[in-house]
């Protein structure tokens, strides 16, 4: 098992989770994270950090396709291991539905 990071983290970016990962498996892209499965050790810790819910554990349901986002991206992003500001857009995009088909922005983040 890992966790995945989801659609609803697309621009709203918290990071609130990067600050509690004791492994640095998280990498940023533009306007969302991504977890490396790889380097995840199935914690937990990160799950109720995130004020926008967009944390999960693979086990759920449907979250084959965002395993798949997450190890892919995280192996062309940069490392965050620092909590940052959260996107503007944040309080208003949080729980905006097909934010993937509408926002995903394949471009990385400035990571640390």
């Amino acid at each position: 098992m890992t966790y995945v990071v989801t659609d609803n983290c697309i621009r709203c970016k918290y990071t609130d989770c990067v600050e509690v990962c004791p492994v640095d498996c998280f990498y940023e892209g533009e306007n969302m994270l991504v977890i490396n499965p790889d380097e995840c050790i199935d914690c937990g810790v990160c799950e109720p950090e995130c004020p926008a819910e967009a944390i999960k554990p693979d086990t759920e349901p449907g979250l084959d396709k965002w395993l798949e986002i997450n190890a892919e991206y995280a192996s062309k992003w940069p490392n965050l291991t620092a909590k940052k500001e959260e996107l503007p857009e944040a309080k208003e995009m949080d729980g905006v539905p097909n934010k993937f088909e509408k926002y995903f922005s394949t471009e990385p983040g400035e990571g640390d």
